[in-house]
């Protein structure tokens, strides 16, 4: 979704946002996931290349291309 990768390891990342739901021992909502592949997922979750601001911005971007896509594919209804 966010490096262009279609490979057969994306998967749906949750928002680490408290906004979102997260907090201890919860993860966010289940609509504010991202599709990222591995790399992009583990970079987002564990690495240390972006700030807090990149972060929540990235994390911001992949939801909406991810609800972009998804309602193009029928998956979801607007």
């Amino acid at each position: 979704m966010m490096c262009g990768n279609s490979d057969d390891t994306i998967v749906a990342a949750h928002s680490n946002l408290i906004e979102h739901g997260k907090g201890k021992g919860n993860k966010a909502d289940d609509s504010m996931v991202g599709w990222l592949c591995y790399r992009c997922h583990t970079e987002y979750d564990q690495g240390m290349s972006m700030s807090k601001q990149e972060k929540r911005q990235f994390i911001f971007e992949a939801i909406a291309k991810t609800y972009l896509i998804a309602g193009r594919k029928g998956f979801i209804k607007f």
